[in-house]
């Protein structure tokens, strides 16, 4: 970092003495800096220390960031969105002169520090998902590093600026992306915490936006009567050793209430559970844990599993494995015979001490490493559909971990205890025996920590592994998903494989026939009403908000099913971190209000099949099938042809 600073402070020297000639040739030496320093630890503050130097010497002259007054806040989501790298770093930095002039710390000029304040504020609120910590596959391919560090700019202007400059916005987003229940909510519950400072401090009006901020802040910080006010952990057992049995009934039912309202677990709710183990209430685990029929079942079924899970893996850092539990119950998962013996060799595991020092610099030493994994195992059987794939580029692995917590289970938690002892995972491809301990390294290239438990131990892995797979088809003409997916993902994989490329020329390939058998295979008016049987891994050609085509990425399908207004749709799991993503010419994916069950992402069915280039099938042919509606097929044909696949024709 040092050494990159030297570099910088210097080329910004020759930037500040360059001719009117050289001066672009420095602008671009400057930014590649610029660039570097920015995705380092501490970057962004060394930039903004120099952000006066950078601009007096001559950074923005000569660009569209030349004068400040005449920017648009409207404009910048599309410059992130969609321009290179060098456009977007000018306009990070931009954003920090925009700052340094509403702290003081720059001339203002013909811009005020309030104009400058005005236009920060827009610009946050039009880029909440970055706040967040969100990145889409957009921004994740076309950025790389750059991403997340784009992400870490925009939550340290909101903290210069204050949280009340959005406030609004910001807790619709929080809802927005808490209704797809995440496992790893830490980003959004730090964002909670800075809100609630904020209301503590009656800085602000709040509006519209008090009742949404109410019920956030007491799910965390006082969801019960017993802990309204927040009295800490200690305190709170003490309030608790003086309730009557209905008092602690209330405090359970107001734990579970709100658990399941906002799709987060209090610190209280953890030292709740553990104090009634301790204290002869465990028959008030079911009202706690918010379960219904089938849930209760399953824990009275495996009563002490259940008991000992909590006793081992439940504590206030660990407090969101309490929602985990809860689904994990209410998907009778436990049922499933190889389910809870892998459990109870889950609980009393050993692990490798280089897993043990992944774990602990992932998630911090307060607890044991087998804690962290414990919990994170127990949030991932309950929550298929929360995992996530965070910002590094392993959208298979994560739909990998997904899809086995869905549908297979016990071959999960078995891949699990293999990372966990052994640091190595064995898998089958045609017969070879790959060992991920002994294979090159994959697409990722660090420890994705900002991640489940579960995910930081098996991705690396997992990566390797697919990869591996992906060389043992080199040589084959087509595609090489074709033999990876069944052998990656299981045996419920259909055989058959269709694809709407050409994998030598990028071309449309048979493409009126990918489009029927889609039809045929998976709409329930024209298969014979046969619904999905298992999760199938697809492949989605992912476009811009533009309808520009940007990549491949690796989505589930799960199901296929009408809405409440009639409107067929295709419900899938998308590994990205936030599945409400707009791909362009009113292909907007929804994540809640049309029927999603948590998780879920849905599209209508001729949009979802208008950005699909990869699926399998079987020859299972069941039902009597009805003729196909060429309308609806034509309007197909016509968004794949306006969007990824117009360039495309042979």
């Amino acid at each position: 970092m040092s050494s990159l600073l030297k570099n910088l402070d210097h080329a910004v020297v020759q930037l500040d003495q360059a001719s009117s000639i050289d001066k672009p040739s420095c602008q671009f030496h400057v930014i590649d800096i610029c660039e570097q320093v920015l995705t380092q630890e501490d970057g962004i503050s060394a930039l903004y220390t120099r952000i006066h130097t950078l601009n007096a010497a001559g950074l923005f002259e000569g660009t569209d960031w030349d004068h400040p007054e005449y920017l648009l806040p409207n404009l910048v989501p599309a410059t992130l969105a969609h321009a290179d790298k060098a456009t977007v770093l000018l306009d990070c930095l931009s954003q920090l002169r925009m700052l340094a002039i509403v702290e003081g710390k720059s001339p203002p000029s013909t811009f005020s520090a309030q104009e400058a304040h005005q236009f920060l504020a827009k610009v946050l609120s039009l880029n909440l998902s970055l706040i967040m910590g969100i990145t889409d596959e957009t921004s994740r391919i076309r950025l790389g590093e750059m991403a997340p560090a784009i992400s870490s700019l925009y939550r340290f202007l909101l903290t210069h600026l204050g949280y009340e400059t959005i406030l609004s916005e910001l807790v619709d987003e929080v809802w927005r992306v808490l209704a797809q229940r995440p496992i790893q909510v830490n980003p959004i519950k730090a964002m909670i915490t800075q809100i609630s400072i904020l209301v503590s401090q009656e800085q602000v009006n709040l509006g519209e936006a008090k009742l949404g901020i109410d019920r956030l802040v007491s799910a965390l910080y006082g969801p019960t009567q017993g802990c309204y006010d927040d009295p800490g952990l200690d305190a709170y057992c003490q309030r608790l050793n003086a309730m009557d049995n209905n008092s602690l009934q209330q405090e359970a039912m107001g734990f579970a209430r709100a658990m399941h309202d906002v799709g987060l677990a209090s610190d209280y709710h953890a030292t709740f559970l553990r104090w009634l183990l301790d204290n002869q209430g465990s028959d008030i685990l079911p009202t706690a844990l918010g379960l219904s029929n089938i849930g209760v079942d399953c824990l009275v079924t495996y009563r002490q599993l259940v008991h000992t899970l909590i006793q081992e893996a439940v504590y206030p850092q660990t407090a969101q494995a309490v929602y985990g539990l809860a689904m994990l119950l209410e998907r009778g998962v436990l049922f499933d015979a190889p389910v809870a013996p892998s459990l109870w060799r889950q609980i009393y595991l050993n692990l490798h001490p280089d897993v043990a020092a992944s774990l602990t610099l992932a998630f911090g030493d307060q607890l044991p490493a087998r804690v962290h994994l414990l919990a994170g195992v127990m949030s991932v059987l309950g929550q298929p559909l929360g995992v996530a794939q965070g910002n590094n580029p392993t959208c298979q692995s994560a739909r990998a971990i997904s899809m086995w917590a869905y549908n297979d289970p016990d071959y999960l938690l078995n891949c699990i205890v293999q990372v966990a002892c052994n640091t190595s995972l064995r898998m089958h491809f045609e017969g070879k025996t790959l060992d991920s301990h002994t294979l090159l390294q994959g697409l990722s290239t660090a420890l994705p920590f900002d991640t489940d438990p579960v995910s930081v131990v098996l991705v690396p892995h997992l990566d390797k592994l697919y990869i591996e797979m992906g060389r043992c088809c080199v040589s084959r003409e087509q595609d090489p998903h074709k033999w990876i997916n069944p052998e990656f993902h299981g045996w419920y994989v259909g055989r058959e494989f269709m694809i709407a490329v050409d994998v030598k020329t990028g071309l449309l390939k048979d493409f009126d026939c990918f489009i029927e058998r889609f039809y045929r295979s998976y709409h329930p008016l024209y298969n014979g009403n046969i619904p999905v049987i298992h999760p199938q891994p697809v492949g989605i050609a992912v476009t811009s908000s533009q309808g520009r085509f940007i990549g491949w990425h690796a989505v589930t399908l799960i199901r296929v099913a009408f809405d409440q207004d009639n409107v067929m749709r295709v419900y899938f799991y998308n590994p990205n971190n936030d599945s409400g993503q707009d791909w362009g010419n009113e292909v907007v994916v929804s994540t809640q209000g049309k029927g999603e069950q948590y998780g879920e992402a849905s599209l209508p069915f001729e949009q979802f099949l208008s950005r699909l280039y990869l699926y399998h099938d079987d020859t299972i042919q069941v039902g009597i099938k009805s003729s196909l509606p060429d309308e609806a097929i034509a309007d197909v044909k016509r968004m794949a042809l306006t969007s990824w696949a117009a360039d495309r024709i042979g």
